[in-house]
């Protein structure tokens, strides 16, 4: 039985607390690859805090995905075994600190209904509020519940995805996931099985456990900061993708981008695989 939209629409939680400290940044960095290259001196800075002569320690900003993993707007019935994620979009209002005590004001902000068979697409904000009430970052998360259609919702159109851009792209970059990386990357909150445990996997539709959507999102986090952000956390001003095919662990993610004024458009693929899997990427820097 799918759950009712009447329900959901509209569930909000405010004021829920969450606490990170250096490690979280570090374990993030790392889930999403960064540090593979230890000479590597721009991405050690977001790995590692222990140098000979200090060096501040940074903060990828897609870390703000993670910073309050499970603050939920209240308990919605879907099943589990069939949902990935949609997309997701984050505006950042100040850079991320190393350590923070923060809350998370989460809601249910637009149910689409696609019809029985054909699943529901959920979309949730989250605010992420510093000490003093301030908000660090907006999380726009959208979430395609595959076995969930028929909740009794309106089955408008989603807003239109960001175009990209018609010419060849400006820069086109590799990076190469591990085959342990999900094992890795779960280590920051998502511990769903279906990235661990193959059975599970299986039951999803899935020849073997998927590396995180959210995993994904920050690689083509890190793309952005290595070509264009000069490696500066802090010219992050949005980042926003659709998830558009999962990628295995041990994938060599490819991803294009273009650069227009202080706006990236990015997709990457797999192309061992011949799959797209993120689409519609924008960045927005200072």
């Amino acid at each position: 039985m799918p759950f009712k939209y009447e329900e959901a629409i509209g569930l909000k939680k405010f004021g829920q607390p969450y606490a990170w400290t250096d490690r979280e940044v570090m374990l993030y960095a790392y889930g999403i690859g960064m540090g593979a290259d230890p000479m590597d001196e721009k991405e050690l800075q977001y790995v590692n805090e222990g140098y000979y002569t200090p060096k501040p320690l940074k903060v990828v900003p897609t870390f703000a995905s993670v910073a309050a993993w499970g603050a939920a707007p209240g308990h919605i019935d879907v099943n589990r075994v069939m949902v990935v994620d949609g997309e997701r979009d984050i505006t950042f209002h100040k850079p991320l600190p190393v350590a923070a005590n923060i809350t998370a004001d989460v809601s249910v902000v637009d149910i689409f209904d696609k019809g029985k068979d054909k699943g529901v697409v959920i979309i949730r904000q989250t605010v992420l509020r510093d000490e003093k009430g301030e908000a660090l970052a907006t999380l726009l998360a959208s979430q395609f519940a595959r076995g969930d259609g028929g909740c009794g919702g309106p089955g408008g159109a989603q807003p239109e995805p960001h175009p990209i851009p018609k010419r060849s792209p400006d820069k086109t970059i590799q990076i190469t996931t591990r085959p342990d990386q999900a094992l890795v990357y779960r280590l920051c909150g998502d511990r769903n099985p279906l990235h661990s445990d193959p059975e599970f996997a299986a039951k999803g539709g899935f020849k073997r456990p998927i590396l995180h959507g959210m995993c994904t999102y920050g690689i083509t986090c890190r793309a952005v900061l290595q070509t264009y952000a000069d490696y500066d956390a802090s010219a992050f001003k949005r980042h926003a993708a659709r998830f558009s095919a999962p990628v295995i662990p041990g994938d060599t993610v490819t991803v294009d981008l273009w650069k227009d004024g202080n706006v990236v458009s990015f997709e990457a693929h797999v192309k061992e695989r011949n799959v797209t899997v993120i689409k519609n990427g924008k960045t927005t820097l200072a």
